[in-house]
């Protein structure tokens, strides 16, 4: 794996590797208050960064031009806006950092359908 396939999956890795690590103190504190940024780190930053690897890794024509880049960044963002503004929503410490997160990863998976498609039609 290499170029933007290996950078989504070393964002994965690393997600998955934090919800864990969260999950594991949330069951030992039986503290589960954070549990939807911990499901949230856990879908989209894992499942769903090691889904995109995966697609450009298979398609490699797909990893060509700007879009990957901004997809990349837009994801990048998006996840790592999300999830701490999702934890500061649960503490009534106010969501737009959910809100900016939530958009950024819906930007994210628009630019995703525009290289899907882009790559099906040079196929």
């Amino acid at each position: 794996m290499k170029g933007i396939a290996f950078y989504f999956m070393v964002l994965a890795a690393m997600a998955v590797v934090l919800g864990m690590g969260w999950g594991i103190q949330m069951s030992a504190t039986h503290t589960y208050t954070l549990a939807p940024a911990h499901a949230h780190l856990n879908l989209v930053g894992w499942v769903t960064m090691a889904l995109f690897a995966f697609y450009y890794h298979t398609v490699p024509s797909a990893a060509e031009g700007i879009l990957p880049k901004l997809h990349l960044g837009a994801a990048f963002f998006g996840v790592t806006t999300m999830v701490p503004g999702i934890v500061m929503a649960l503490r009534h410490q106010g969501e737009t950092f959910a809100k900016v997160g939530s958009i950024l990863t819906l930007i994210s998976m628009l630019i995703f359908l525009a290289v899907v498609l882009k790559s099906r039609a040079r196929a």
